[in-house]
C-alpha cells in the first residue's frame, strides 16, 4: 500500500507542488502524495515552466490549503520551507512530521537581472527537490506502523 504522504510550505505556489510533481512522476507506485500550504499564493508560473522543461506538467496543480484537502490524513508531512516549518499545525493521530527546507526560487529570483537568470533558480530548486523525492520513501524514518 503506498505511503500517504502531505508537502507542506507556506503559499504552495512552488516548493511543494515540485514536489508534489515529481513525487507523482517518480513514485507513483509507492507514494500517495498530496500538497498544500498555510496559506495559497496562486501556482507560480516559473515553477510550471522549470517543471514542464523536466517534463513534468503541473499546470493543472492549483494552490491548496490544509481544509482544502479534507479530512485526509497522512502517514507523513514533510515541510519544505522554514514559515511552514514553525507554523505547522498538529496533525492528528500517528502522522510524522518532518523538515526539509529548500531555498525559495521567488525570494532569491526577484533581483535576477535576466529572466535566464531567474529561471536558473527556480532550476536549481527544482533538481534538489528531485534529489531528495528520488529518495523517498526509504529516506522516511519508521512510521507508527512500522515500529
Amino acid at each position: 500500500m503506498p505511503v500517504r504522504l502531505l508537502f507542506l510550505c507556506t503559499g504552495n505556489s512552488c516548493r511543494s507542488q515540485m514536489a508534489e510533481g515529481w513525487a507523482r512522476q517518480l513514485k507513483g507506485d509507492t507514494l500517495q502524495v498530496y500538497s498544500a500550504g498555510i496559506e495559497t499564493h496562486g501556482l507560480n508560473p516559473n515553477a510550471v515552466k522549470v517543471m514542464a522543461e523536466a517534463g513534468v506538467d503541473i499546470s493543472g496543480h492549483r494552490s491548496k490549503t490544509l481544509a482544502d484537502l479534507g479530512d485526509l490524513t497522512f502517514e507523513y508531512v514533510i515541510t519544505v520551507c522554514g514559515h511552514a516549518d514553525e507554523h505547522c499545525p498538529v496533525f492528528p493521530g500517528r502522522t510524522v512530521r518532518l523538515h526539509h527546507g529548500f531555498d525559495d526560487p521567488p525570494t532569491l529570483a526577484k533581483d535576477a537581472a535576466t529572466e535566464e537568470e531567474a529561471l536558473d533558480i527556480y532550476r536549481r530548486v527544482r533538481d534538489e527537490i528531485k534529489a531528495f523525492v528520488e529518495t523517498l520513501p526509504d529516506s522516511l524514518p519508521a512510521g507508527p506502523d512500522q515500529r
